[in-house]
């Protein structure tokens, strides 16, 4: 069983018309998701991909029946699309947007505050559930049927993830890309608990890295509760100097904060297991069931 998507699961494109949007559109309708339409203000009644535009996310909704939206929308205008997909009560909005000024991100989370949708991201590579769905720009090709759940903050090292468990023949139930930037939606955490909730997620992944406390959040819920799926960790940016960014926005060690060491430590005592390299993932989480079984 997959969290978040299913075969039921109806996409539209907010930014479709746009390069990026029509060509990772294209690639979610030839995997088999249902993309059903796309939003671009001033176009609609035109047709892209043979699917109906609309201007606004709200009579996208009511005419396609959509519960899902993928954002293609440049930083500038990437949270009034957030908005727009909040006010719309779309229940799962994934955002591939990377760099949105922090301030409009404030206000997207003020708007997430007792709404009824769960975000994606931003500068999030996308969900994907093996043969099932895929939104957002996420590789595919290694992917299979499982029951890992991965959740990550990288996109790279999700692929080579993704790839060592389906070659431990283990396979994946889901892969989320959290988004990299400082302020995001759905946390690590919320992802734990979906997967943890899975009857068909049989152990779980995190893809970690230096920046912000999303890692050691994750220690603390962990703390005390008996869990009874293996939990693997991957931690990157170990050598990374302080104080400089390493790629994107979220990636940033201050002051002795958000370093990969104090990362491991936490969710070592919580009882997670810390892969010792990012090649040995997949065998990491193998070793794990067997010992669990």
């Amino acid at each position: 069983m997959a969290i978040l998507v299913d075969k039921d699961t109806r996409v539209v494109c907010q930014g479709m018309t746009g390069w990026a949007g029509t060509h990772h559109t294209a690639r979610m309708m030839e995997y088999g998701t249902t993309v059903v339409g796309g939003v671009t203000p001033g176009k609609g009644g035109r047709s892209h991909l043979n699917l109906p535009i609309f201007d606004t996310l709200k009579k996208a909704v009511a005419d396609t029946r959509a519960n899902a939206s993928m954002i293609f929308v440049p930083p500038a205008n990437a949270a009034n699309a957030m908005i727009e997909a909040i006010e719309a009560e779309v229940p799962l909005v994934v955002v591939v947007t990377e760099r949105v000024p922090a301030l409009d991100m404030v206000r997207v989370r003020q708007a997430l505050d007792g709404s009824r949708t769960r975000l994606i991201g931003p500068n999030s590579q996308g969900i994907l559930a093996p043969d099932v769905c895929m939104i957002g720009v996420m590789a595919t090709g290694s992917e299979r049927p499982g029951g890992i759940g991965i959740v990550s903050r990288s996109a790279s090292l999700t692929s080579e993830v993704v790839a060592q468990v389906s070659a431990e023949n283990m396979g994946q139930s889901t892969t989320v890309g959290v988004g990299g930037d400082p302020i995001h939606g759905v946390s690590m955490v919320q992802c734990v608990e979906l997967f943890l909730a899975d009857p068909e997620t049989q152990g779980i992944v995190l893809i970690g890295e230096i920046g912000g406390t999303e890692e050691q959040e994750v220690a603390e819920f962990l703390q005390g509760r008996k869990v009874t799926k293996p939990i693997v960790a991957l931690i990157a940016g170990q050598h990374a100097p302080p104080e400089r960014r390493m790629g994107h926005s979220g990636t940033l060690t201050m002051f002795g904060r958000g370093d990969a060491s104090s990362k491991i430590a936490a969710l070592e005592k919580a009882g997670v297991r810390v892969a010792p390299s990012s090649h040995l993932v997949g065998a990491t989480m193998r070793q794990a069931l067997r010992q669990i079984n």
